[in-house]
């Protein structure tokens, strides 16, 4: 016996949930197979509980610098085990939430494995050891999300050497520890850790931390966290090979056409993610593969008609907000509703260190690369009130513009809520605003918001509080 369905879905993180609530909401029948539990990567093991322990931090650090607000607290300490509970709770109550949509939305929801089998339907061995259920969807969507990736002879062993989903189970913090990979990962747990006043070493590949982010981003961001104590290398070659374990973990890195050592007491490698693709059954389909990422169409359609793919395993942007977008556009082309495509320059990213960094659109380089003449303007926090009221005047705004139209190509911020402020910036992408519209924009005194404003007048040397 197999149970029919409009679409069923394979892994049910956010791009997955979503995808299923928004065909609810299309009126198609549809089912969620999950194997661990609903919310996925992002929920348990990523955006939510890491900016909990972030949050954290920040609220410890604030508190140790409070007497510059003439506030005292002269013994200030922290109980790691109930920053982890409260980062739990959080993270059960938003569990709870998803459980309830889905209800809602009258999706049946299957806890258990799901592969495919022979592009038509959907095995799912289920969690309880009650068997197998077959399913017999119109439409399947893979949104199996992805894992830590790690380096040869860097694997995580659990108490030397970790990625993200390790240390989010810390039942301590270590004294010191060595960072492999200063992307935004990389970076938040830099920040987070150095502010609970463990010693931070940074080992990056390429030639500065964060770089997909603007060059001017990178370099601010870079002397901010040196500011903090986070000690960075850039430029530097890990070799695995070199790692001895004993009392802590030691490793050399070329740098600079030497190797040097680096030790610490714990390692936390951070380069990046790798897709589940693995036994989901795309060898029974014609689903292309490429050298990592399955392959899709504009509206994430595979070479298997009635088979999608959103989220991490696409790769692309690999942000959870984008797998949320991906699923409704892939579940709104199954529907016939003729979905608009997504605009990779539309997505707004953030990074979740202190100060935040935060950025939509093209990079002055790569403005450059596409052939646009471009003017920038930039604004520091440190002219900004609000920034100097709020205690955290360091970083700035950055806007790029095509010279002579005036079009908005880009925005980059570091600095304090940034990551709340790019949206107002992401709307001006989608509405195609020039530098002068958002001048022209009202922005409220006093408010971190002003920095926005002021950058937009200074692409025309214009800005009035410098």
């Amino acid at each position: 016996m197999t149970i029919e369905y409009d679409v069923v879905i394979i892994g049910g993180g956010t791009g997955g949930y979503v995808a299923a609530i928004r065909a609810s909401q299309l009126g198609l029948k549809a089912a969620v197979v999950e194997k661990g539990k609903l919310g996925g990567t992002c929920l348990h093991a990523g955006c939510i509980p890491s900016k909990a322990l972030l949050r954290s931090a920040e609220v410890y650090t604030q508190t140790k610098n409070a007497s510059k607000y003439g506030v005292y607290a002269p013994e200030v300490s922290f109980d790691f085990s109930q920053i982890q509970s409260r980062k739990n709770e959080i993270t059960e109550r938003l569990f709870k939430g998803v459980q309830h949509l889905l209800k809602k939305g009258k999706i049946d929801v299957y806890d258990g494995k799901g592969s495919i089998l022979q592009s038509k339907d959907v095995l799912v061995e289920m969690n309880n050891g009650e068997g197998e259920v077959i399913l017999s969807p119109k439409n399947i969507l893979l949104a199996t999300g992805s894992r830590p990736r790690t380096l040869p002879g860097l694997e995580a062993d659990e108490k030397y050497v970790m990625t993200s989903d390790e240390a989010l189970k810390m039942e301590g913090l270590p004294n010191s520890i060595i960072i492999v990979g200063g992307g935004v990962i990389g970076m938040e747990w830099a920040s987070m850790l150095v502010d609970f006043g463990v010693q931070v070493t940074v080992i990056e590949y390429a030639d500065r931390i964060l770089p997909t982010e603007d060059q001017d981003i990178s370099k601010e961001i870079q002397r901010l966290m040196k500011k903090k104590g986070v000690k960075i290398v850039t430029g530097a070659k890990v070799l695995p090979e070199t790692m001895e374990k004993g009392d802590g973990v030691s490793i050399k890195a070329e740098h600079k056409g030497k190797e040097t050592s680096f030790s610490a007491d714990q390692l936390l490698v951070s380069v990046g993610r790798q897709p589940n693709t693995e036994g989901i059954g795309l060898e029974k389909t014609a689903v292309e593969l490429g050298p990592v990422f399955i392959q899709t169409n504009e509206f994430y359609q595979t070479k298997e008609p009635n088979i999608y793919a959103i989220g991490d395993v696409i790769g692309g942007l690999q942000l959870a907000h984008v797998a949320s977008h991906e699923g409704m556009i892939a579940v709104e082309h199954m529907a016939g509703a003729d979905p608009k495509v997504l605009d990779p320059t539309l997505v707004p990213k953030c990074v979740y260190c202190s100060p935040e960094v935060a950025s939509v659109g093209l990079t002055e380089e790569e403005a450059k690369q596409k052939g646009y003449q471009v003017k920038t303007g930039k604004f520091a926090f440190r002219a900004i009130g609000k920034a100097l009221v709020f205690g955290d005047s360091d970083g700035f705004v950055k806007l790029v513009v095509e010279e002579g139209s005036n079009k908005l190509l880009g925005a980059h911020m570091v600095g304090p809520h940034v990551t709340d402020m790019i949206t107002e910036i992401g709307l001006a992408r989608v509405l195609e605003s020039t530098s002068m519209d958002i001048a022209h924009t009202i922005h409220p005194h006093p408010t971190l918001a002003e920095a926005i404003g002021e950058a937009a007048l200074a692409v025309d040397g214009k800005q009035i509080h410098a």
